[in-house]
């Protein structure tokens, strides 16, 4: 995966989160933190996944 791939999930996770976060409660703050929730949430698991990448990267040159 590619960071303009994951930039656009990214995006439209956040947006259906907000948007059905809306929806569900009536509430703007409510959406807001919630979305700040997902892309927290997304940025950790990018992180974790370009770690693993390297990781295993390094593991095979030396081997």
């Amino acid at each position: 995966m590619n960071f303009p791939q994951f930039l656009v999930g990214m995006t439209t996770a956040s947006f259906v989160v907000a948007l059905s976060t809306f929806l569900a409660t009536g509430s703007i703050w409510k959406a807001l933190g919630w979305t700040v929730l997902t892309l927290i949430v997304s940025q950790v698991g990018y992180f974790l996944f370009v770690v693993q990448l390297i990781y295993r990267a390094g593991r095979k040159t030396h081997m």
